[in-house]
């Protein structure tokens, strides 16, 4: 099969790789029909992500049709059409037990290689690195899903693969990113980013009870997006200082919750603090660029909550702990738990509540798939959400 694979630092090609198989009993083969590039993605194409290894089949966002199932799957069959969750979950240990999936305590086989970078292992993801498994990804024609009867959600009716696929991370990941921000009517909420994630976390807070939000990113069609599809308010932090706007907006208090949907590859506006970061991170003395946490956490009212769940990798410089600490400031985080978010999203699209294709604005064969994450990154032509078809 043909199938998008890491060949090194802002490399991918698409290459003739083997055919998935059943490996274990609770194992489905699913043929895909879509697959989608992640701004986590960028992270492993730039080269930030350790342990990746050349030949390692991207994509952790896919979907498509299940052709094949292990003895032990009893709630799928051949013909079914799901959604795959990027994290891999058993279902059985103590974290999914309490709902936390992405946390799983069986699905990473590299589980040592983890609890040395973190003291505990992560979950195993899809096409994601070594340090999460080292599982093939979904950017291909057909991929295994280990723990099937578990992870997959199926698409009873006609909804196009554009409407169901962001189920598969973006969309819950931005929704638990609200949620956590723990939001009460009235509240103010600042999000950071206005990718994806960002977009559907604004769309969150916005849906549970925020008074105002507010969208902070350098990139104007992005802010248009907001403004536009979304009706919410933006801040450019390349022409407007990000504290004394949301200070003024919100009477000098500052938002009620912070959203940090960027993660380790923030940008700066101010040149000097851009380029410290870029390379303390490039020589690897940090392995993330934290801006945009470090001001979500100053930009917070005093006794809020910062909610980050922009992708984050090992270790930061000038990390504001004085600020979290003296000002009662609440941190939440995690990958997000796919499977707890993906039935109650899909009854809310099915119902027309809101339809996630917005955020898509290329759509492109597997084949384009070095061009896709070229201009995915590069911010080219507009894009916001690359879709790639096998």
């Amino acid at each position: 099969m043909r199938a998008n694979v890491w060949s090194g630092r802002n490399t991918v090609q698409v290459e003739n790789v083997p055919d998935p198989k059943i490996l274990n009993d609770r194992d489905a083969i699913v043929q895909i029909t879509s697959t989608a590039i992640c701004g986590s993605d960028l992270h492993l194409y730039d080269g930030y992500m350790p342990t990746m290894k050349q030949g390692d089949i991207l994509g952790h966002e896919f979907m498509g049709i299940v052709t094949d199932v292990g003895k032990g799957i009893d709630n799928l069959k051949k013909g079914d059409r799901v959604v795959v969750p990027f994290p891999i979950a058993c279902g059985g240990c103590n974290a999914c037990a309490k709902g936390l999936f992405a946390s799983c305590e069986n699905s990473n086989p590299n589980a040592a290689l983890a609890e040395k970078m973190m003291g505990h292992p992560v979950a195993g993801i899809f096409g994601y690195s070594h340090l999460t498994g080292g599982f093939a990804g979904g950017q291909a024609e057909a991929a295994r899903v280990p723990f099937a009867d578990v992870g997959p959600i199926k698409i009873e009716g006609d909804l196009p693969d554009e409407s169901v696929l962001p189920l598969s991370d973006v969309l819950p990941t931005g929704w638990m990113g609200a949620e956590m921000a723990d939001i009460s009517e009235g509240d103010v909420v600042a999000v950071w980013g206005a990718g994806a994630v960002g977009l559907f976390a604004a769309l969150g807070a916005k849906l549970m009870g925020a008074e105002r939000v507010i969208v902070i990113d350098r990139i104007e069609y992005r802010l248009e997006k907001v403004r536009n599809d979304l009706g919410l308010e933006t801040i450019n932090y390349e022409q407007t200082a990000v504290l004394e706007a949301l200070n003024e907006m919100t009477a000098g208090r500052g938002p009620d919750a912070c959203i940090d949907a960027v993660g380790m590859e923030a940008h700066h506006g101010h040149a000097a603090v851009n380029a410290y970061d870029r390379v303390k991170q490039a020589t690897r003395m940090e392995t993330e660029r934290p801006h945009a946490v470090r001001e979500a956490i100053m930009a917070c009212a005093n006794g809020g909550t910062v909610s980050i769940i922009g992708v984050y990798a090992g270790l930061m410089d000038k990390f504001p702990l004085g600020s979290l600490m003296n000002r009662s400031l609440t941190v939440r985080t995690g990958q997000c738990h796919v499977h707890r978010y993906m039935r109650p999203l899909l009854e809310r699209i099915e119902k027309g509540e809101f339809d996630p294709a917005f955020a898509i604005s290329h759509t492109m064969s597997l084949e384009d798939a070095p061009k896709g994450y070229d201009t995915f990154k590069h911010k080219e032509d507009c894009c916001t959400k690359v879709i790639l078809k096998p």
